[in-house]
């Protein structure tokens, strides 16, 4: 088997010390992931991220008075980009409009150096990064969103859906949050089948994250 490919990361932070330090926790990780750019402005975080394509941008949320959040959906629109918010704000409301612009997860500055590598894997794999009690305020703020769309096109994809691929969008949207390795015990397949699965069923629907999914399903009531 080949090697997988490595996560190129990009840092966004307005303090130059917390990019030289996240930067040699990153790269100490190679060659698993490395970094491939920094920013210490939003705009600069604009330009690399459409130049470089990184797999994982990570972002702090005050950037020169800026907030971060109103960055998100310009960074993450190539359809590449993971973001991960790292931050020292506490404020957890401000932490799901995060991800409810689009952010994969948050994790605060203060973490340990093993849990913010393991949040990057995560997100870069498709994940939510989030403690339980946000990932269900986060569902339960995007569930209220959503409508129910009417008959169109829509209804061949779901149609194309396979029986398998249906039980794993309903595993997937009645344990929101729960890991994979969780999520596919549930299903009684291992996490590299999972992956597989998912891959299939976000090119079938056009999403590409777990969180996306959920909407989807949600919004064409594809679970109880």
């Amino acid at each position: 088997m080949s090697p997988e490919k490595p996560i190129n990361v990009v840092l966004v932070d307005d303090h130059r010390t917390v990019l030289q330090g996240l930067e040699m926790l990153i790269n100490a990780e190679r060659p698993a992931m490395s970094v491939v750019g920094t920013a210490t402005t939003i705009d600069d975080a604009c330009r690399i991220c459409a130049e470089l394509l990184p797999d994982v941008l990570i972002l702090d949320l005050d950037l020169g008075g800026r907030n971060g959040i109103d960055a998100i959906a310009q960074l993450i629109e190539n359809g590449r980009t993971a973001v991960l918010v790292l931050t020292g704000v506490r404020d957890s409301e401000r932490h799901e409009a995060a991800v409810v612009a689009g952010a994969r997860g948050v994790v605060p500055k203060e973490a340990d150096a093993a849990l913010i590598v393991k949040a990057i894997r995560k997100v870069h794999a498709g994940e939510i990064w989030l403690d339980r009690r946000s990932s269900q305020r986060v569902l339960s703020a995007l569930a209220s969103q959503v409508r129910p769309s009417p008959p169109t096109a829509v209804e061949g994809v779901i149609a194309s859906l396979s029986p398998r691929q249906r039980d794993v969008v309903l595993a997937l949207s009645t344990n929101p949050g729960a890991p994979a390795k969780q999520v596919a015990a549930l299903l009684g397949i291992t996490e590299h089948t999972l992956r597989n699965h998912l891959s299939s069923i976000y090119e079938k629907v056009g999403v590409s994250t777990r969180l996306g999914l959920y909407e989807f399903a949600q919004r064409h009531r594809l679970v109880p």
